[in-house]
């Protein structure tokens, strides 16, 4: 995946107050570091921020933390956070790979995994890469509490076939999905739309969402 380089945004990113420097140092102490022991929220592949945002709106019992690998992507959200009077407190930002989540938190540190709209990586030969892989839950699973859960949401039905597939042979649990989330009254209240299911959506795109649990 090539993304524009955005003139200006390493720099941003380094030089934010919202986005966390040299997190590894964070590794087992976090609550320490936010100075509460509220649970621990993070989105992978949060984009422009919209949804991580809103739910830390929401919810100020809860910490999140927002994770985008690309600063040219991540800018878009500080640019957003600094338009904001009142940005939320509850709410951090992270620019790293994925891959790297257990070099940050420790065992049990994270309540809960958001993955909104991820790469599908259609090829098969990138399966790996999928967000919903078994190389991927295996570090999910080091770093989730216990009750801990992924809540998964895609436009993409291939992808959401995938995952159906794919997380109960890593021996994780599908606890509820659906595959049109906005016709279902259950698991669609409360839901928060992010920027590509706003589009996906107004195309008449069907939501697909599961929620895993190890």
């Amino acid at each position: 995946m090539r993304l524009r380089n955005i003139k200006g945004a390493d720099e941003a990113v380094a030089n934010s107050p919202f986005c966390i420097q040299s997190p590894t140092f964070q590794k087992g102490i976090w609550h320490t570091y936010l100075h509460n022991q509220h649970p621990i929220h993070i989105e992978i592949g949060m984009g422009k921020g919209q949804f991580i945002m809103a739910l830390a709106a929401r919810h100020p019992e809860i910490n999140y933390i927002g994770i985008e690998r690309y600063t040219s992507v991540l800018l878009r959200a500080l640019q957003k956070m600094e338009k904001e009077e009142n940005s939320p407190a509850n709410l951090h930002f992270l620019c790293i790979d994925a891959k790297t989540l257990a070099d940050i938190f420790d065992k049990g540190e994270v309540d809960r995994i958001y993955l909104n709209f991820s790469d599908p990586w259609p090829k098969d030969r990138h399966a790996k890469r999928r967000l919903t892989s078994g190389s991927f839950l295996e570090i999910y699973q080091q770093i989730l509490a216990p009750g801990g859960h992924i809540e998964f949401k895609t436009d993409n039905r291939k992808l959401f076939d995938f995952s159906l597939e794919e997380i109960p042979a890593a021996g994780w649990h599908i606890d509820a999905h659906t595959f049109d989330l906005h016709r279902d009254t259950d698991m669609n209240t409360g839901n928060i739309m992010t920027e590509y299911e706003e589009k996906f959506s107004t195309l008449g795109n069907p939501i697909c969402k599961l929620i895993a649990s190890p």
